[in-house]
């Protein structure tokens, strides 16, 4: 596409008028001012002519493999072309996505390679595309300018940023926090064999092995650890309650940035963690990874739990999930609910996956319920809202007590203290031996 640039328009506008004043006053200038006019067509097309033709402007467009919340990337245009004269692009991006409004990139190329670097900045997890890129240039004249579009049609991952995560990961991963003084502590309490020692008094005689003790001609006992290659499946509730944000952040955000703390642990402590995603449909499934590694993939597939404003059906979503585990494992639920009647089904299928798995329930607590019943009322309003906030309590106490009856492991904490309180109840629950 061709359109003239604002200095041929300005050119053209400014001259016309000129010319039909001159007509007016002194009528035998016409043929002046019509060879003025035609004169400015002239150059506008010539300069059009004389613009670099569109399709011989190779152009290579690269975009990022994927990008992490609130980090910079960005989307390189490089055109190469042996141009005569000095050419100056202007290149603009259309994506789909949350992103911060696109710019318009300037460069000048002198018969060379332009490279244009366009920033992208994405403010939410999921999957972005990169639909289009618009190329501008001008005639050697600058009277007219040309425009092509080039399809790109390539999505760029968007992953939760874990930069955050790993310097609360690290206070875990020292070995006096983890497998240091606990380990020891712990020692003699498992149920994986580790070693034999010599008894020494303090020593449960329980553990005591009198086989080897005759062997030995002493006492010698057993020595035990605390067992790992156990595997944690973070299934995540992406149905419109979880969508509801909590200081500006969706809770399935608050909930996928703790979910990656815990794997890290788990995946360090030599677990294998898998990752489950479902409301009215199940929506994604990775099985129990081992090793550091799988902490990648499991951030990856994170891009995949897209936001959807649809009830979640824990009937089929958990039943689908017991299906494809086989071993005993410790399901981490994140969801959220509204009061006991909504709740129903879901402690009906939460129940029957507690029957063979350990089951976390962890949830986010409201604070604007909180803050609703200790604000001081200065009108009835505000009484009636302290009242209706009271009942919703209410009944989420009653429905986390009916789910520690059924043996579930429940967590509603605020969202600062969501993950260190998440990886307690892991630790928890690898303490019990409940796996």
């Amino acid at each position: 596409m061709i359109q003239p640039t604002r200095h041929g328009v300005t050119l053209f506008a400014f001259g016309v008028p000129l010319a039909l004043l001159l007509v007016s006053i002194a009528p035998g200038v016409m043929a002046l001012a019509y060879g003025y006019c035609a004169l400015v067509v002239l150059a506008m097309a010539a300069d059009a002519v004389l613009a670099w033709p569109a399709w011989r402007l190779p152009v290579t467009v690269t975009t990022p493999d994927h990008l992490l919340i609130g980090e910079a990337g960005t989307i390189t245009a490089t055109i190469a072309a042996s141009a005569p004269w000095r050419m100056r692009f202007a290149w603009l991006a259309q994506q789909s996505g949350e992103l911060d409004p696109p710019t318009i990139v300037t460069v000048e190329a002198d018969g060379g390679t332009a490279t244009a670097r366009l920033p992208l900045v994405p403010r939410r997890r999921g999957r972005m595309v990169i639909e289009r890129l618009w190329l501008r240039w001008q005639g050697p004249l600058g009277l007219m300018q040309w425009m092509r579009r080039i399809d790109v049609g390539r999505s760029v991952d968007v992953l939760p940023n874990i930069r955050g995560v790993q310097g609360i990961a690290l206070q875990f991963f020292a070995r006096e926090s983890v497998h240091g003084t606990r380990v020891l502590r712990e020692r003699g309490e498992g149920t994986e064999f580790d070693a034999l020692k010599e008894y020494v008094a303090g020593l449960d005689s329980r553990f005591i092995d009198w086989k080897h003790s005759a062997r030995h001609h002493k006492l010698v006992c057993k020595e035990f650890r605390i067992e790992r290659n156990h595997p944690v499946v973070l299934a995540f509730d992406t149905g419109h309650l979880m969508v509801e944000p909590i200081d500006g952040v969706p809770r399935l955000d608050h909930a996928i940035s703790a979910g990656l703390l815990l794997a890290w642990i788990a995946l360090r402590g030599g677990d294998l963690v898998g990752l489950y995603g479902f409301d009215a449909a199940v929506r994604h499934y990775v099985a129990p990874l081992r090793g550091m590694a799988a902490l990648g993939q499991l951030q990856r597939a994170t891009a995949a739990l897209t936001y959807h404003h649809e009830e979640t059906n824990f009937t089929l979503g958990l039943a689908e999930l017991a299906l494809r585990l086989r071993r005993r494992a410790l399901v981490v639920l994140f969801t959220d609910f509204v009061d006991t009647v909504t709740a129903e089904l879901l402690m009906d299928s939460v129940g029957l996956v507690a029957q063979r798995h350990v089951v976390v329930f962890a949830s986010l607590s409201d604070p604007y319920l909180a803050q609703t019943l200790d604000r001081r009322p200065r009108q009835f309003e505000h009484v009636a809202e302290a009242v209706i906030a009271a009942d919703f309590l209410r009944d989420r106490q009653t429905v986390f007590e009916r789910l520690d009856r059924l043996g579930v492991h429940c967590l509603d904490v605020p969202r600062e203290q969501f993950s260190v309180g998440l990886i307690n109840r892991y630790l928890k629950v690898k303490q019990r031996h409940l796996l």
